[in-house]
């Protein structure tokens, strides 16, 4: 049986077939010589990608398909078209179910100690984001690539970074000479993605955080089911309008999702009626986020904490809510 459940079959072969079908002919039409269809392939390129990276979390969770070797092979594919692919899929699940297991934010890469060490990085950093480059989390994109070649312990990830970095490249490479403004068109939308991804992963968790080696076990230290629970939030695109959601394969229903891992992405607006009702404490508003992702986006580079956001709901909750960066699942191996 490929699928779990006949539901599972209908959802996961739309939702795959619309994004590999999708991020084809979004390069086909950045391609075309008419501005609306350009536009229309930069949206259709990063909604596409947007969901590659989710269903690699989705795979991660073995809630595609009933085996996991169709999960690790869809993992693998998904990867490729989100543009994390120079970390196999199993060091990406290995950091993200400890995530779950350690309810900590875990990384490999220090890149604060990094910043902290190259003033003049940080300060470069800090421009871009200001001008709205998505620099720091591109910089954690960068240093899975750089890393097997620049640090003798991670050499052994070097034939998996340099075989997909030529492919990567030879591919823009082929991609540009069809098209340059097709190839132009595409850094655009990696740069939407960025900023898509690092805005619903900033304000998931004030968990703790830790720089560790794959392996290597943290205490603990008092977090228990309760602290996962109390300091973890959703990020809806919109309360009212569920199917809104969609466009994030229902990712920011995270208080669900940390509530029960293994519900597909296709059951957890359900699952969250079940635990939160009409609760709001545990929903960030969309505009307040987006409020604060803008006021805090030069500080969130260097800030050591995530801030948190207020303790009453209501207008300004999430004034306080810093945020995150480093800490996608794609990026902390």
């Amino acid at each position: 049986m490929l699928y779990r459940d006949g539901q599972a079959a209908s959802a996961n072969s739309v939702v795959l077939l619309w994004t590999a079908a999708g991020w084809l002919a979004a390069l086909a039409l950045m391609g075309s010589p008419h501005a609306m269809l350009d536009i229309a392939g930069v949206l259709l390129c990063t909604h596409t990608m947007v969901l590659a990276a989710y269903l690699v979390h989705e795979a991660a969770h073995q809630t595609l398909f009933a085996r996991a070797a169709a999960n690790r092979a869809t993992g693998e594919v998904m990867s490729f078209i989100a543009g994390s692919c120079y970390a196999s899929f199993e060091r990406i699940r290995h950091m993200h179910i400890r995530h779950h297991v350690d309810r900590a934010d875990l990384a490999c890469f220090d890149f604060k100690a990094l910043i902290r060490r190259h003033p003049r990085l940080r300060q470069a950093l800090q421009v871009l984001e200001w001008a709205y480059v998505p620099a720091t989390e591109l910089l954690m994109h960068l240093q899975v690539i750089a890393r097997p070649f620049a640090v003798r312990s991670q050499r052994k990830y070097l034939p998996r970074a340099a075989g997909m970095l030529a492919v990567r490249m030879l591919l823009l490479a082929l991609l540009g000479l069809w098209s340059l403004k097709a190839l132009i068109l595409y850094a655009v939308a990696a740069v939407l993605l960025l900023h898509v991804l690092n805005f619903f992963d900033a304000f998931h968790h004030t968990f703790a955080q830790y720089f560790v080696e794959p392996d290597q076990p943290v205490p603990l230290e008092g977090r228990d089911r309760a602290y996962e629970l109390e300091h973890t939030y959703s990020n809806l695109v919109s309360r009212r309008h569920a199917w809104l959601n969609l466009l994030t394969l229902n990712f920011g229903y995270h208080n669900a999702h940390h509530q029960r891992p293994s519900v597909p992405w296709y059951r957890l607006p359900a699952l969250h009626r079940e635990f939160y009702g009409d609760e709001d404490l545990c929903v960030m508003p969309l505009r307040e986020l987006l409020r604060t992702w803008h006021r805090n986006r030069v500080g969130r580079v260097i800030d050591a904490a995530y801030g948190a956001p207020g303790s009453d709901a209501g207008p300004g909750r999430a004034d306080g809510f810093i945020g995150a960066h480093g800490v996608s699942f794609l990026t902390v191996v």
